[in-house]
């Protein structure tokens, strides 16, 4: 028997493919419906939809840094924002594994060489009890290199577009990335604005280029 990791309710799966071993799904048909995939057209740099495919104003104005690219997956709708509230603020730890299949098939897409998480400061991590860009890392599979530490700031969720835009940098560099292409995996990419400070920091660490992998991309 196979349980929604949402609502409990169980999970249809045909008899035959549960006699090969094969598992439900991981949301009933109800809890899955709403999540929403990114269609596109996309902003070639962060993923963003957008009318025609080209670079959003947000990664124009970013322009010259060592961001390479974001890729995500999901639309940061209402029923995806209630997921990762789940996940990361009420700390449901199992929900990583939703994600864990797409961020391992485009992980096989992207050439680089170190996957590094988002690190969080030291009263975050003890509010939420775990690092969620670690738990999405982690229950993908894959290997990673702690190269970034965080100081205490203000919440992100708490700040104006404005603010996030304008935020001063809170990462500082913990290890080496000399000459290397990092990927950074996190759950929501919203104006760029953290992505852009953990390149800032993983190029003081010496880092040449770096790209994220994100669950969802917000439309703002």
């Amino acid at each position: 028997m196979s349980r929604c990791l949402l609502c409990e309710s169980e999970t249809a799966i045909q008899s035959w493919a549960a006699f090969f071993g094969a598992k439900g799904p991981l949301l009933c048909e109800n809890c899955s419906a709403p999540l929403k995939k990114l269609t596109g057209p996309f902003c070639k740099i962060c993923c963003r939809e957008m009318k025609e495919a080209g670079i959003c104003p947000d990664c124009a104005a970013w322009e010259g840094g060592i961001f390479h690219s974001n890729h995500s997956f999901y639309q940061y709708n209402d029923a995806m924002k209630e997921l990762i509230a789940c996940f990361k603020y009420r700390g449901d730890y199992a929900l990583a594994d939703i994600f864990a299949q797409d961020i391992r098939r485009m992980a096989r897409r992207l050439e680089y060489d170190i996957i590094c998480p988002v690190p969080l400061s030291l009263s975050r991590l003890a509010e939420r009890r775990f690092n969620q860009s670690e738990a999405l890392i982690e229950r993908a599979g894959l290997p990673q290199t702690a190269l970034l530490g965080r100081r205490e700031s203000d919440k992100q969720s708490k700040k104006t577009r404005a603010e996030r835009i304008n935020a001063k940098q809170t990462f500082y560099p913990i290890g080496d990335a000399a000459g290397k292409t990092i990927l950074v995996i996190d759950d929501i990419y919203t104006t760029g604005a953290t992505m852009q400070l953990v390149a800032k920091a993983l190029q003081k660490a010496g880092a040449i280029s770096v790209k994220s992998i994100t669950v969802a991309r917000s439309g703002s």
